[in-house]
């Protein structure tokens, strides 16, 4: 006579639990990590965009700044980032270690705004420009000069010497200082 024991065969019942217990929990970490992929996707995304607005930032200011002063107020649109440049300019009264007052420095304020509603940002920064004011009879003269070398053959070449402030940039390619922030 032969008896069987329960112990010895395990119940099915619990094996299909083991495995469908197994399986949500490798789902749950599956779904979890593409959540956190989809979150470091999108942040990326986020910061190509900041930096490709940035650099177009930086490239309207060093536009802007080349500009005569009396038209360095502008404003300028980017379609492709939905951003808006706009620049405005101060004068800038700066004295120098004798106490001179600093003329034809200027203060160049460029804005970036982007986003609507509560999303709605804005990128600022600020460079100080030197920009030298052409007398009517220097230009004059530099008028005169370039139509005798043209109507005589000969090669002429004119310099315009400026004269730098202590601290301060030029405009005219030469070192620029500035101030960036949020």
């Amino acid at each position: 006579m032969t008896t069987t024991r329960s112990f010895d065969r395990p119940a099915a019942g619990y094996v299909l639990f083991e495995v469908v217990l197994a399986l949500t929990i490798f789902a749950s970490a599956v779904l979890s990590l593409a959540g956190s992929l989809n979150s470091a996707l999108e942040t990326g995304v986020n910061l190509n965009r900041e930096n490709a607005i940035r650099m177009g930032l930086r490239s309207f200011i060093e536009e802007t700044r080349r500009k005569e002063v009396a038209d360095m107020a502008t404003e300028a649109r980017d379609e492709r980032l939905g951003v808006t440049f706009t620049s405005t300019v101060d004068e800038l009264s700066l004295k120098n270690k004798d106490g001179k007052l600093l003329e034809d420095l200027y203060v160049l304020h460029a804005v970036a705004s982007y986003g609507e509603g509560e999303a709605a940002r804005e990128e600022t920064t600020d460079l100080y420009v030197y920009k030298p004011k052409i007398t009517e009879t220097e230009a004059a003269s530099a008028t005169a000069t370039a139509s005798a070398g043209s109507t005589t053959g000969s090669r002429t070449t004119s310099s315009v010497q400026t004269q730098q402030p202590t601290g301060g940039g030029t405009s005219g390619g030469g070192p620029t200082t500035g101030r960036s922030g949020r």
